[in-house]
């Protein structure tokens, strides 16, 4: 019934209906005007105006645009997961640590909220899976970065991708609190269980050319034959976190760990992700009943080492590259024991 009178009142007066279906809302907000067109299947429209003659102008202006199907209609009912396929094929990849990254996208695939609506995501939604990840023992910087994938993907939805109304829904929770620094050293006994119990023939040369190298677990993962320079013992690293390129000197150590991947692989020296190597490295430390001792402790450790050979800020810095000494002295954790000798 009220439908056949819609019908006879578009019938008659249509643009009595197109008023009703193109009503704006309008509201004085701390002295500025607020307005927002609601249309079904679409992204709510917003905009704040000093003056309430613009905002009517421009709420005009975009029914208008709706109606002739000139504005984005992605649909704010979208499941998670899709934005997440989405993500992955187009954003992810262009990423310099995309490998990564995947894998905290495809554990976001995984998880239930994976296949809530975009818009229905809430802060407590995402508190409560932070909680969950607490309770497991991930490690704060651990859940940073997994919430960081979340926010940045929002950001481009609502940027890029046209879901012009979504809220950001990871901004205005608490983050877990970062670690003043790494007070954990790998003790000889710990490092001799972890070089017997490994089942991976790659992770006992790159355990002990981590150590004596400083480097990160990504950069171990991209070496390749090709920057290798035995003359001067040194090896190219072109490419690093912060973004410049690193010459790193070798031991006689480190060397023969190289050397013992002659045949692996034409191309790469440790022909392995550096996910794997931390899956590889995870195993042998529960095997080893080894506990809170991630991969990047080997790196602290090696930084620790330098140290307590004698060797300057400058050139600690140089060979892990660090770029500041704040920033290094976060890896930096000297023996009392070791230091001794230099007393007297």
């Amino acid at each position: 019934m009220a439908h056949s009178a819609l019908n006879v009142l578009n019938a008659v007066c249509p643009s009595l209906v197109l008023m009703e279906k193109m009503m704006a809302s309008f509201r004085k907000r701390s002295g500025k005007w607020q307005v927002r067109i609601q249309r079904q299947d679409f992204p709510d429209q917003c905009k704040t105006f000093l003056l309430r003659s613009d905002a009517e102008s421009w709420a005009r202006k975009t029914e208008i645009s709706l109606d002739k199907g000139q504005l984005n209609s992605n649909n704010p009912h979208t499941a998670l997961k899709e934005l997440l396929h989405r993500y992955k094929k187009e954003v992810t990849p262009k990423k310099k640590f995309s490998s990564v990254e995947m894998y905290r996208v495809n554990a976001w695939l995984k998880h239930p909220l994976a296949n809530y609506s975009i818009n229905k995501i809430r802060n407590v939604d995402i508190a409560k899976w932070r909680d969950e990840r607490i309770l497991q023992k991930k490690a704060p910087n651990t859940i940073r970065l997994e919430l960081a994938v979340i926010s940045h993907l929002y950001t481009i939805a609502k940027n890029e991708w046209g879901y012009e109304s979504l809220i950001n829904p990871t901004l205005q929770i608490t983050l877990p609190k970062l670690p003043n620094g790494r007070t954990r050293r790998i003790s000889a006994n710990e490092l001799d269980l972890i070089l017997k119990n490994t089942n991976s023939v790659l992770l006992r040369p790159i355990v002990i050319f981590a150590i004596e190298t400083a480097m990160r677990r990504s950069e171990i993962a991209s070496l390749e034959w090709k920057h290798l320079d035995l003359e001067n013992r040194t090896i190219l690293l072109p490419e690093t976190k912060n973004g410049d390129a690193r010459k790193v000197p070798l031991s006689n150590l480190a060397i023969n760990q190289i050397m013992l991947m002659k045949n692996n692989h034409p191309i790469k020296i440790f022909n392995i992700t550096a996910h794997a190597i931390t899956i590889a490295f995870r195993r042998t430390c529960k095997r080893s009943g080894i506990e809170e001792l991630p991969f990047h402790t080997l790196r602290h450790e090696a930084v620790s080492r330098f140290f307590e050979k004698g060797f300057s800020l400058a050139e600690v810095a140089a060979i892990s590259g660090h770029k500041t000494w704040s920033m290094l002295k976060r890896y930096t954790h000297l023996k009392a024991e070791n230091l001794v000798s230099k007393l007297d």
